[in-house]
């Protein structure tokens, strides 16, 4: 039968096969690998996707948050408001700019950043807000624009997890003025190595990252910032350009897995079975179970042939590299829960039923295996 893998790429490379490589041939015979036509029409079409004016392609997801915090006026010496369970991306753009990153808990249902947490945490030091649109939907944004007028904060999305998703106050990367999204290979929209975009309504703020991720230019050797190099190149435009036309497909096929899921698992005792936010239209970036005895069950999945992965089994506050900022255990309970018991499932657009029966039938046994006391 196989290993079930727990993302499989190979797929998706194989339908857009025949797009691309004629593309980056005729990249080869240019030798036009950075910007051009490609990146912007890219721009272009994510864009009228995503329902904004402006996108600029960047290099990756990391430097595309740096660049919205720094086109948002976040400075050094700044807070940014974020939630404990993400990834360190989100905090490390915030640190890049010497700026510091203030942790939230999340809630209980969802593992979204929790709004009254957020009200809580602010002091005159505060500058923006960074809601994790995490695993698939999207952040209760709506319930955090009050909160950012009454204190004149920014919203910065952080939307790399969420292509295609909406809620309540519309699509993930066009509900904040500004957003950030990644599209490293494993996202539901991925290039063909690291990538990323800022999202804008504010065409002073794209025309300025836009000017920072090009070494702070505007014209050739003339430098009107301290920038950085962040453009987005034209071999993974292509790739995203491929892959785009085919995304509302794939996100659909990843609702039916998560739905199919849901009933493969419904009566599974000892599983507790992700929920999607009132309003949300969820894209399932990962299918994220919780269990008690995690470690136990994930052997057992691996006895099985079925890859597992935790996202994330530390939360960000409490990991070495954010030490000096004095956050101890306890200070975040649901988030801190959480990661002791959260488990990913095999997830992407080209999951079999059979591969999810698969896997629904050995994590029964792995938690029946922990709960029976099986060694």
């Amino acid at each position: 039968m196989g290993d079930v893998p727990f993302l499989d790429l190979t797929a998706q490379s194989a339908e857009i096969a025949d797009e691309v490589l004629p593309v980056w041939q005729q990249q080869l015979a240019t030798g036009a690998f950075i910007g051009g036509e490609e990146v912007t029409a890219f721009e272009l079409e994510f864009a009228a996707y995503i329902g904004v004016p402006h996108v600029v392609g960047v290099s990756n997801g990391t430097d595309a948050l740096e660049l919205a915090f720094r086109a948002s006026g976040v400075v050094r010496g700044d807070e940014v408001i974020m939630p404990a369970n993400t990834f360190i991306a989100t905090a490390e753009a915030v640190s890049r700019i010497g700026a510091v990153p203030v942790f939230v808990d999340v809630d209980k249902d969802h593992l979204l950043i929790d709004p009254k947490h957020v009200e809580a945490a602010i002091t005159e030091r505060t500058r923006a807000v960074a809601p994790v649109h995490l695993f698939g939907q999207t952040a209760p944004v709506e319930a955090l624009v009050p909160i950012a007028y009454k204190y004149g904060l920014t919203i910065v999305e952080d939307a790399a997890q969420a292509q295609g998703a909406s809620g309540p106050a519309g699509r993930a990367g066009a509900i904040a003025s500004i957003s950030a999204t990644s599209f490293y290979p494993g996202k539901n929209l991925g290039a063909a190595g690291d990538a990323g975009a800022v999202m804008t309504k504010d065409p002073e703020a794209a025309a300025l990252v836009r000017n920072l991720g090009a070494h702070g230019s505007s014209r050739k050797y003339l430098h009107d910032h301290v920038g950085m190099n962040a453009r987005l190149d034209a071999v993974q435009a292509t790739v995203l350009r491929a892959k785009l036309r085919r995304l509302e497909r794939w996100n659909e096929a990843r609702r039916a897995a998560a739905e199919r899921y849901q009933m493969l698992l419904a009566d599974t005792a000892g599983v507790w079975l992700p929920r999607t936010r009132t309003g949300n239209i969820d894209v399932w970036h990962l299918y994220v179970v919780q269990v008690e005895g995690r470690e136990q069950v994930m052997a057992g999945l691996a006895t099985a042939g079925i890859s597992t992965a935790i996202h994330y089994p530390t939360i960000v506050p409490l990991t070495e590299a954010y030490a000096s900022l004095g956050y101890r255990p306890g200070q975040f309970p649901v988030a801190e829960r959480a990661a002791t018991r959260i488990l990913s499932l095999p997830m992407f657009p080209h999951l079999t039923v059979e591969q999810q029966e698969r896997t629904a039938e050995a994590l029964a046994s792995a938690v029946w295996s922990y709960w029976a006391g099986d060694d």
